[in-house]
């Protein structure tokens, strides 16, 4: 079973750049990595996941979603999230 999280941002967004440090502490604390990626960047994306704020933060399993989070999430709730699928 493939767990990928994956947190999309964009340049200059407040939430974002308070949720880069709460991603870091659950990567650490989970030993995993949490993929950044550029929402503008990669407008790919937006309709491939009906991305509509930054940050998104998504959990995915062997490529599906399974969880959503839309907009700035605490530490507790993102690595409670993804403990699940580890």
């Amino acid at each position: 079973m493939a767990v990928n999280v994956i947190c999309f941002y964009q340049e200059g967004c407040m939430g974002c750049e308070e949720q880069e440090p709460i991603n870091r502490e659950v990567e650490s604390a989970l030993g995993i990595r949490i993929e950044a990626i550029d929402a503008v960047r990669n407008q790919q994306y937006i309709s491939e996941y009906n991305l509509r704020v930054t940050p998104t933060i998504l959990v995915l399993v062997d490529g599906e979603v399974k969880e959503r989070f839309e907009g700035l999430v605490h530490r507790e709730e993102l690595e409670a999230a993804i403990k699940k699928y580890l």
